[in-house]
This record gives structure tokens, sequence and C-alpha cells, in this order.
């Protein structure tokens, strides 16, 4: 609700700056992003509830599945396939993931992939999947620069995210949307970050193959232990300097093989 309007002017703004016109939406556009806003709901969902878990960290680390399941479901819907040297560091980078999700009481092991966990973690995957796969196929329906493209799209699902959830939350949670609004300084801010974060997901995915992108957005882990390290004074263990390391091999590979 606060990622729509800014990113809907935003565009409006940047086709009136630089002489292009708003892209039409033509129905194929629609038939990628409106299932691929839905898609990313349930994704999100699958997270949120994984949280609540035990077993939390396992379930992340299968949540990271999404980077080969995005490259199989690229192949289904839009027929894009991934070369043999990319499948390696896809796969290294999936190694590197699950090394690095064994920690603390929540620590990976063989006996919890049958916890609901794993169940939730894989579900998100499969479904964050779907949405990455076909948010590039609705960037690429459309006509024009790859930024005004991936704006547009943007502005499309966020509104379609906004009233889906919007009348779910009218109907199934009476007083939340006031509650939402009351709390628009804390909203309005993780609004525009996720906003940013989105729009070069979807800028990335009208240049490239969602699975090589997803694979490339693993730099997000290591961005994540950086934080912690830095602004939470958490130190590093060995484990996870050998899951950077992994991961770092992975991107760098990814990056030279593309």
């Amino acid at each position: 609700m606060f990622s729509f309007p800014i990113i809907a002017l935003a565009t409006i703004a940047a086709g009136l700056v630089f002489g292009h016109a708003i892209p039409s939406t033509p129905a194929p556009f629609w038939a990628y992003a409106l299932p691929g806003g839905i898609a990313q709901i349930l994704a999100t969902a699958c997270v949120i509830r994984m949280f609540s878990l035990r077993n939390f960290a396992v379930g992340i680390a299968f949540k990271k599945s999404e980077a080969v399941l995005t490259a199989f479901v690229g192949i289904l819907i839009l027929g894009e396939y991934v070369t043999p040297a990319a499948w390696i560091a896809i796969a290294l980078g999936v190694v590197a993931v699950l090394i690095l999700s064994q920690k603390g009481e929540a620590a990976f092991s063989w006996a919890a992939l049958r916890s609901p966990a794993t169940v939730f973690g894989l579900t998100s995957g499969l479904f964050f999947a779907f949405s990455s796969v076909l948010y590039r196929g609705a960037t690429l329906s459309l006509e024009g620069p790859v930024l005004l493209r991936s704006a547009v799209t943007l502005a499309c699902v966020t509104a379609w995210q906004s009233l889906a959830l919007g009348l779910w939350l009218w109907l199934r949670e009476p007083g939340e949307l006031a509650r939402v609004f009351r709390a628009w300084r804390v909203a309005a801010l993780v609004g525009i970050t996720s906003l940013i974060g989105s729009y070069c997901w979807f800028t990335a995915f009208a240049l490239q193959n969602a699975a090589y992108v997803k694979a490339l957005g693993q730099v997000e882990v290591l961005f994540s232990i950086a934080a912690t390290a830095l602004l939470l004074g958490e130190r590093i263990t060995a484990r996870e300097l050998w899951g950077i390391a992994v991961l770092t091999v992975s991107i760098l590979f990814l990056v030279q093989v593309v």
C-alpha cells in the first residue's frame, strides 16, 4: 500500500521527464503479472509461518532452493535454459547456503528434513521461483526502455497485491487496515526500502534469465552476515567463513560464465 503510490507516481514522472510513453499492458502481461503477484504473497506467507517454527534455519536453507527451482520453472514457462557451467555455479551457491544455515539449536540435520519448516521452506522457494519467472515474462511482454518496463510491471504488481491483501484483511481482519495506516511511519519505511529492492529485482529480471538473477541474488546472505557482524557485533564462525568462501566462488563463477 505504501509502495504502490510511490512507484506509480515515479513511473509517470519518469515518462514525462524523459519523453517516453507509458507502455500499454497487453493480455500476456496480465497473464504473467497477476499470478506472479499471488505467488509472491503465498511465498512470503510460507516464510512468515516458517519463522514461528523451532527449526526455521532449516526452512530458510530450503527456501534458498529457489535458485535451483527458478531454473526449472524458467524452462517450463519461458523455455529459458541454463548452461551446464551455470548449473555448477547455482549448485555451489545452494551448498554454501546449506553450510551457512547450520546455526545454534536450529542447526541443519538430516532428521530435520521431516520437519514442517522444511515443507514451508521448499514451498516458499517454489512460489518465489514462479513469481520470479512470471515477473520476467511480464517485463518481456512490454515495449520500451528496460527501466520503464520494470517500473510499470512493479507498479501494476504492487497495485494488484495491495488490492488482494487489502480485500483479504477487510474480510478476515476487521480494523487491521486502520491499524496499518496508523503505523504509517514504520510501514512507510518498510515500503520504501522494499520498493527499492523490488525495483532492482524487476530490472534484473527484465535483463537476464531469472535463474541467473536468483543465483546472483544469494549475495544477500553475505550482506546479511556483514550487517549482523558490523551492526550487532555478532562473531563470524569458522563454518560461516567456509560458507562465505563457497558462496563467493559461486557468485564469481556465475558472473564469468553468464
